[in-house]
């Protein structure tokens, strides 16, 4: 017993001083962080460099590290809710002279690239310039630019443009080879259901690859229909140099086609940037990134009616969530927060989710019933609402996407793998059981499922199916053999949605929030943002900091071979009836 409280008072000791030393660190390096003020000068520039992978929201704990200098302070983690602010204040912003746009990627979807768009076009609206370089430049980030008034890319750089692709990753032959077999249950006529193709094949089928082609072409003509706004160029000539890759080897036929407006070296672009800015050759430019602008920014002033604004991103699973995934717990708190929250008048919902667990998105979609019987619910779709994002949407009283957002994929799936095989002949490995009831050992990864249990499988994943298409035909007002037809786990864009009556309309956030304060009645109001996030010293005192570094980390050295990794641990990771849409769109 004496051990036992030694080891005990020890552990508890070593605890506390951790804390202790980490509370130093912190109060030391706001200390020192506090010394080195930011300020927004006459003729500031706010510099954009969006090479990363953009959030729905700032993370608190990557503002609060950006600012302490926990990170390179080169790097940029803005969320897209700040980035959008700054444009936003900085239009009317009487020291911000115009905005730096460097761009080689941008670490975002199409949809939310629209988004910025807009905002950017209407920034232009006050006078102010927005140029854009890069050494080399991806066809997203010329997307972005293309809403700017110049474009410039080094002499020796490249434009990337040559259309867009929908890669999959097959498991099929893999699987096989370790003689494993994944057990699947789809629901009934969900031929497009693609996210357990991988699986069983080992290419696309007809169906999937009927739907990526629609797809595809329905956002590339998005894209292009926006270039030819911008600049002139007609979409059968951007066709014909993507085709080719005219562009991508030879940065001058890029300036004679007029896709850019010159090929300049870095310090020339300083020297035109100073020159729009009215400032001296001689003097230096004032430049604020969007972290720095974000924290000197002056914050709305907090007004007695609100509206909430719900932030639903990633994988939707059971259980608690955090800025990268839906918990069922973590979102209902919060929605129903909003809801008892008598000063919230409207809420709208911003969904950016593949799908996940049907039954956590059927948990999450009753919060929202409740909250919208009570006051305006309106959804704002961003890069993806599909599968188990569309559920948790489709009981909003008006949703708004993008056009290039993906949408739809009203199905599911069940998987089980048995891995019977691959234990008992690869490794050696045999099991016995003894059990009280025929299917006591329901679920086991030991033994095949019976034809009894893949029937009773089958039913209840028609069941849910069944459930999902009478959701849709409640809340859409539609027949449901017609959201049937429309159904079969088919994803669509934003464009296509509205014109099938899954969506009503198109429009970013911005548009949503307006949609509700006039649901509403509000002339005089503020936002608040749910669910509340973590600040970087509750990661720390819980432990739970190392999983977002981590995940950094490997964005950073994987670079685009990450989605690979995150695709397989989606799927390797799904428990129960699946309503998910897993595949990788390549711009």
């Amino acid at each position: 017993m004496k051990q036992f409280f030694k080891f005990m008072f020890a552990s508890c000791l070593g605890s506390a001083l951790m804390l202790v030393i980490l509370m130093v660190i912190t109060l030391v390096m706001i200390g020192s962080s506090s010394n080195k003020t930011v300020t927004v000068k006459p003729k500031t520039v706010l510099y954009m460099n969006l090479d990363y992978n953009i959030p729905e929201r700032t993370t608190e704990q990557d503002f609060t590290a950006t600012l302490l200098e926990l990170k390179d302070s080169n790097t940029d983690m803005a969320g897209l809710n700040d980035i959008i602010a700054n444009i936003d204040y900085a239009k009317n912003d009487p020291n911000i002279s115009g905005i730096f746009l460097e761009l080689s990627s941008v670490g975002t979807s199409t949809a939310n690239i629209e988004e910025l768009r807009h905002h950017i076009v209407s920034f232009r609206e006050s006078g102010k310039f927005v140029i854009t370089y890069s050494e080399t430049m991806a066809q997203n980030a010329y997307y972005l630019a293309t809403a700017g008034d110049e474009i410039y890319i080094n002499p020796d750089g490249m434009l990337d443009i040559h259309g867009m692709s929908s890669q999959i990753m097959f498991y099929k032959n893999l699987l096989d080879k370790l003689d494993i077999d994944i057990q699947i249950i789809r629901g009934p006529n969900n031929k497009f259901k693609s996210a357990v193709e991988p699986y069983f094949l080992d290419k696309m089928s007809d169906a999937n690859r009927e739907q990526m082609t629609k797809l595809l072409n329905s956002m590339w003509y998005q894209v292009v229909s926006d270039i030819n706004a911008s600049r002139g160029i007609s979409i059968q000539r951007i066709n014909e140099l993507a085709d080719n890759l005219a562009l991508t080897f030879d940065a001058k036929v890029a300036l004679d086609e007029h896709f850019i407006d010159g090929l300049y070296y870095r310090d020339q672009i300083i020297a035109r940037i100073k020159e729009l800015a009215n400032i001296d050759k001689s003097k230096k430019i004032n430049i604020l990134t969007n972290t720095q602008y974000a924290s000197v920014r002056p914050a709305p002033k907090a007004k007695a009616e609100k509206i909430a604004v719900i932030y639903a991103n990633g994988e939707i699973i059971d259980g608690d969530g955090n800025d990268n995934t839906i918990g069922s717990i973590t979102l209902s708190k919060a929605i129903r927060e909003a809801r008892e929250n008598k000063k919230v008048k409207a809420i709208v919902m911003r969904v950016n989710s593949p799908g996940g667990s049907a039954l956590a998105s059927e948990v999450i979609r009753r919060e929202v019933e409740l909250a919208k019987a009570e006051k305006p619910f309106i959804i704002s779709m961003g890069s993806y609402a599909a599968s188990g994002g569309y559920w948790i949407s489709s009981e909003g009283d008006h949703i708004f996407a993008d056009p290039t957002t993906l949408t739809g994929s009203i199905g599911v799936f069940g998987t089980f793998p048995n891995a019977k095989k691959f234990l008992n002949e690869k490794i050696g490995l045999t099991f016995d059981v003894v059990k009280t009831n025929e299917n006591a050992d329901f679920g086991s990864i030991t033994e095949p499922l019976t034809p009894y249990q893949l029937a009773m499988l089958q039913k209840y994943v028609g069941n849910t199916y069944n459930d999902f298409t009478a959701l849709v035909a409640r809340t859409r007002g539609l027949r449901q053999s017609y959201v049937d037809s429309i159904g079969q786990g088919r994803v669509w864009t934003g464009a296509d949605a509205l014109e099938l009556g899954l969506v009503d309309e198109m429009g970013g956030l911005d548009k949503a929030i307006e949609y509700a304060a006039k649901a509403a009645n509000l002339t005089d109001y503020s936002l608040k943002d749910y669910p509340q996030q973590e600040s970087l010293m509750d990661m720390l005192l819980k432990g739970d900091i190392q999983e977002p570094y981590a995940n950094a980390l490997l964005k950073n050295k994987l670079g685009n071979n990450y989605k690979y990794i995150k695709t397989i641990e989606n799927i390797t990771k799904v428990d129960g009836v699946q309503a998910l849409m897993p595949f990788i769109i390549v711009e």
